[in-house]
């Protein structure tokens, strides 16, 4: 039997749609405006199954409202900030701190433009509906207009504001991050019990840290703990470094963690840093904005090559009291993966913490999917600590649009008119003393910028689509970026929710584990679409509830590639026999059950998608599909297609067409190739639609239901089930002629199904009494 190139039909259409515009916003349907602000991918490569498996899950709930509505669904590329420069310099062999600012964004604009249309492609090759002349960059001109335009109305609302202040520091990218970008991460350390010096005796403090005893400021003892009140007041002399440093009382030392005793220094975490301003003590700043030293002895080392040095060190003098292996969590960058820094930089914040309750409200406005999924944001809120820094020391950014009279302290920001601008290639002059201001060098965080996609999407149509979207579709661990800063934005510039509705899609894992580059765990999308198929790897990722993550297994690909050949080769076999129905026929009792069956499908997919169920939905349908049609239906039809009367036939014949054309419709949003080419083949003289995806959502069909409808339906397939168990049982083929017995009260239930039945079973006699199987 010859094998059914996927691969050949997927591209088929795939140009089609693209040449047709199928997915085309239409602004003058009169149809309702159902909008999605998707985050754009970030242009990093190729797309991961992790962009695979949310991808097309926001594109299920695409394509089943382009069956209902005008659905509006732009494409954007995430190339702004520090995850492309990383991928400009790994492509060019190049590091951005090596050259100038002006040579490296050229740099990163010529790559893109190389790169983008190919990463573009793996969306349209995975099937993804999007309109794509919608399509925006979040770097491109309009945007950095727009990110800056952002930027100038919340300065002059007094929401934004400039302050030299101990920020989260990047070692590796030599940037502040904000909060947001942190992640926890499981490291090995020692944790080393030090001799500090305190009224003639060993005072024992613990630490991690041992490079940061000459960043030593403070230590604190809780006032309860009596070992070490009589100290309070006093001063203690640092191990190896022998200066002195106050003792004070205070809370926040644990009198259960270590030795009960806080070393405070500047700055080794947040704690650190709210101490010192809290105590107002004077920091003493040990680190350069590289991660090395700048004190004697352990200049230009590493913060690790220095913390083993000093280690090394304080074991020679015999400083050390306890040493011991430890396992703890230590806050990374969540784009290189470094362990971060705290240090004092000139940074620009949006003030968030002062509207913990706003931002709550606002996002309990919207409808979550699934519920839970707004306790993380909840969560996530209150657990922060600082107001968003939105500003980054890079090179390719969107420019920050101001300038700093030092004369006079005076900041001086962009007119909108003048946008988008480089404050860096134009003079100000500043209003008050007349003096050149100094541009602002540092650029927008990236999500600055991606906080304003639907902003960004509805510029490219004269901004007639309004907020709040329709929905936005994202993965749960973006809650506390795209989510969190894209609702900030909204009620900042608007006081309103960016959407009404959020899905959240789960992650893929492999075994137990997520999926990542640098676990050597991971599955590229590309190869399995090369192998089984787009259709089958969207079946897949259909399998799991929103929000839940999906282990990969292979085989639930497989059998997404066997549903597209089943249903293709059952479609064919069906019109092999049948004429499209001009007309409804008087339809036989068997007809009318099956298209009963297949109401209540309709209502419960339906109802499911509009829920964001899609995983209900597609499980709904595809047992319908496989039991209900193709193992029980198409089994009890056939000799009516073949044998039957006309009137017969006729009923035969419109069940199929219109079953096949209403399963067809489900399943396009989930297996949208496959259903377009069994629709373009069998179905589009008759519909007369484009494409099958520009198709109506099926609707309920006119059958008048009866009480016993279920019970009729239900008995048929449980005698039809029993001779075949009773054939199997005596190993005779399906097709062996029988005789069987059937209880008076099962016979007078199926009266208008009898032929059916005996057909099917290849009864040529069907007895009253106690149900049994006769071979003939």
């Amino acid at each position: 039997m010859k094998q059914t190139d996927f691969k050949k039909i997927e591209e088929k259409w795939r140009k089609y749609w693209e040449k047709e515009k199928i997915y085309k916003f239409n602004p003058n349907s009169d149809k309702e405006i159902y909008s999605i602000d998707t985050p754009p991918p970030t242009v990093s490569g190729q797309m991961h199954i992790g962009h695979a498996f949310s991808y097309a899950q926001e594109d299920f709930i695409a394509r089943f409202q382009r069956m209902k509505n005008n659905v509006f669904y732009p494409f954007g590329t995430d190339d702004n900030g520090l995850p492309t420069e990383r991928l400009v310099e790994k492509i060019n062999k190049v590091k951005s701190t090596e050259m100038s600012k002006t040579d490296f964004i050229k740099l990163c604009l010529k790559t893109l433009k190389k790169i983008t249309p190919n990463f573009i492609k793996d969306w349209k090759i995975l099937g993804i509906s999007a309109d794509y002349d919608i399509c925006y960059s979040t770097i491109d001109k309009n945007s950095q207009k727009i990110a800056q335009q952002s930027f100038i109305e919340l300065y002059e609302k007094k929401q934004i504001y400039k302050k030299k202040f101990p920020t989260i520091w990047c070692i590796e990218c030599q940037t502040s991050i904000a909060q947001a970008e942190l992640e926890d991460k499981e490291s090995q350390s020692q944790f080393l019990t030090l001799k500090f010096q305190a009224d003639g005796k060993t005072l024992p403090i613990a630490t991690t840290r041992p490079e940061l005893l000459p960043a030593c400021v403070a230590v604190f003892v809780n006032p309860k703990d009596k070992r070490y009140k009589h100290l309070i007041g006093k001063k203690a002399k640092t191990p190896l470094f022998n200066f002195q440093v106050p003792i004070l009382e205070d809370k926040s030392a644990d009198m259960k963690k270590g030795t009960g005793i806080l070393m405070v220094c500047s700055y080794g975490d947040r704690f650190d840093v709210d101490a010192i301003s809290r105590r107002k003590l004077k920091p003493k700043v040990i680190f350069n904005k590289n991660g090395t030293l700048n004190i004697e002895k352990y200049k230009n080392l590493s913060v690790k090559q220095a913390r083993k040095q000093i280690s090394e060190d304080l074991e020679k003098n015999n400083l050390i009291i306890e040493q011991k292996s430890i396992s703890h969590v230590v806050n990374v960058h969540d784009k290189c993966g470094s362990e971060i820094e705290f240090l004092p930089t000139e940074q620009w914040f949006i003030k968030i913490l002062d509207k913990k309750i706003q931002l709550i409200k606002q996002g309990g406005k919207i409808n979550w999917y699934p519920k839970f999924m707004y306790k993380r944001y909840e969560n996530w809120i209150n657990g922060l600590e600082w107001d968003w820094n939105i500003s980054r020391n890079r090179h390719f950014g969107i420019p920050i649009p101001a300038w700093h009279c030092k004369k006079c302290n005076e900041i001086i920001v962009a007119k909108i008119s003048e946008l988008p601008i480089d404050p860096t290639e134009t003079k100000k002059l500043c209003p008050k003393c007349k003096s050149h201001a100094t541009p602002e060098k540092k650029v927008l965080d990236t999500w600055a910028t991606s906080s304003l996609t639907p902003q960004l999407a509805s510029s490219l149509i004269k901004n007639k689509i309004k907020i709040p979207y329709s929905l936005r579709p994202q993965a749960h661990d973006i809650i506390r970026t795209w989510a969190f800063y894209t609702i900030t934005k909204s009620y900042l510039h608007e006081n309103k929710i960016p959407w009404n509705n959020v899905m959240i899609s789960g992650f893929v894992t492999l075994g137990k584990e997520k999926m990542s580059k640098s676990k050597g765990n991971i599955i590229t999308p590309q190869k399995v679409i090369e192998k089984y198929s787009a259709d089958a790897i969207r079946y897949w990722a259909a399998g799991s509830k929103l929000g839940e993550d999906l282990n990969y297994q292979e085989k639930d690909v497989v059998t997404g590639k066997k549903f597209a050949t089943k249903i293709l080769n059952a479609t064919n076999f069906a019109f092999l026999n049948i004429k499209p129905p001009k007309k409804t026929p008087e339809l036989e009792q068997t007809d009318k059950l099956l298209l009963n069956e297949l109401n209540k499908i309709i209502k419960s997919s339906t109802k499911a998608f509009e829920e964001y169920n899609y995983s209900k939905a597609k499980l709904l349908t595809d047992n319908f599909f496989w039991n209900t049609f193709c193992n029980n239906y198409l089994e009890i039809v056939k000799n009516r297609i073949y044998n039957g009367t006309k009137k017969e036939k006729e009923s035969a014949s419109y069940t199929l067409y219109n079953s096949l054309l209403t399963i067809l419709k489900l399943m396009a949003p989930i297996t949208p190739f496959i259903t377009e080419e069994i629709y373009q083949t069998h179905f589009v003289k008759q519909e007369k639609q484009k494409s099958i995806h520009l198709e109506n959502w099926p609707k309920k069909f006119k059958i008048k239901e009866n009480k016993s409808d279920n019970e009729i339906w239900n008995k048929l397939l449980e005698i039809i089930s029993k001779v075949r168990t009773a054939k199997s049982n005596a190993k005779k083929s399906m097709k062996a002629e029988i005789i069987f017995i059937l209880e008076e009260k099962d016979k007078k239930i199926l009266k208008d199904t009898i032929k059916d039945l005996k057909s099917v079973t290849n009864a040529k006699e069907i007895k009253t009494g106690k149900f049994g199987v006769e071979f003939v």
